[in-house]
């Protein structure tokens, strides 16, 4: 007897290798996806441009990286004493015009040379919605909590999202290897804000947009994340207390089912012993000259010093 309906990932034909870079832009759960990346000790860099949710802002976003094109003062403006760049996340704000420039172009810079050497591309949308800055005539990534009469807010079209899709696609195969895969997924963060049937409509958009985009590119391929929250975990207890975002559980059960499609055997078992390797960091003691945790570190730094004969990028560099 079923009491679920399970939603799989197809198995990929391609595999991430442990010395693989990915690249990974969009919502916050792109960030969640690249912080395990990462914990796993793979090669990983996010948002250079910090969360943006829609197609067009992150079209915008990779066009600027793939020009290793800097931003200048003219392209900021100010709000609450700071300096603020609208195709950027709020992180990015400062009190000094030279700081906020200085963040964001060597987040470009970084992004530029990192897409160069990357293997896969993991882009994941959240909204079809977008704002409008008026004074500008400018359609922005992040509103920064200035004023909602500063903004119009409208639904992307249909030829926008597949456009900016489109756009996206060709950049990416420009600049990174010849052999990138790229994977499309839509954030299963629910815009509670939007409405719930706009935010359905939103979703709808995006996934109709990227099934009709994709099909265009051998490289490219679409993760059913959404569906797996929306079909498979159709719970509230795998959603954090705001009832939109998911939780940990939810977060490391799509990681689990991404893996056994995309991870090589031996990627599994990399990031499976660092991740027990993490969870050992972890622990504390209130008596660091005890026998028995000073046997414990050393046989933890043997196990990372194993790990680390494996590959050749730095791994635990803080540790």
């Amino acid at each position: 007897m079923k009491f679920r309906t399970e939603v799989d990932i197809k198995e990929s034909e391609d595999k991430i290798e442990i010395e693989d870079k990915i690249f990974s832009i969009g919502s916050c759960f792109a960030s969640e996806m690249s912080d395990l990346f990462c914990q796993g000790q793979l090669q990983a860099l996010n948002n250079p441009f910090g969360t943006v949710f829609n197609p067009f802002s992150i079209n915008n976003s990779v066009k600027r990286l793939h020009d290793a094109e800097f931003y200048h003062e003219e392209e900021l403006i100010t709000f609450n004493d700071e300096f603020i760049s609208l195709d950027h996340h709020t992180s990015f704000d400062t009190r000094y015009i030279h700081q906020t420039l200085n963040k964001i172009n060597a987040k470009i810079e970084e992004g530029n040379s990192f897409l160069q050497e990357t293997d896969w591309v993991i882009i994941t949308y959240g909204t079809s919605f977008i704002y409008e800055f008026l004074p500008k005539k400018k359609l922005v990534a992040n509103c920064h909590k200035i004023p909602q009469k500063f903004f119009e807010k409208r639904l992307l079209s249909h030829q926008e999202i597949t456009d900016s899709i489109y756009k996206t696609i060709l950049n990416l195969n420009d600049i990174c290897k010849d052999n990138v895969q790229i994977l499309f997924t839509v954030s299963p963060v629910r815009h509670t804000k939007d409405g719930m049937i706009e935010n359905q409509l939103s979703k709808s958009k995006l996934i109709t947009a990227v099934h009709e985009t994709i099909q265009q590119f051998e490289n490219c391929h679409y993760l059913p994340v959404y569906e797996i929250l929306m079909d498979d975990l159709r719970d509230y207890r795998f959603y954090k207390e705001d009832m939109i975002h998911p939780n940990n559980q939810a977060v490391n059960y799509i990681f689990e089912k991404f893996g056994n499609a995309y991870f090589a055997d031996e990627t599994k078992e990399f990031i499976k012993e660092n991740f027990k390797i993490n969870k050992a960091l972890e622990h504390r003691t209130d008596d660091e000259k005890d026998p028995k945790y000073i046997e414990f570190k050393e046989e933890l730094n043997q196990k990372i010093e194993a790990q680390r004969q494996k590959v050749k990028h730095k791994i635990f560099q803080n540790d």
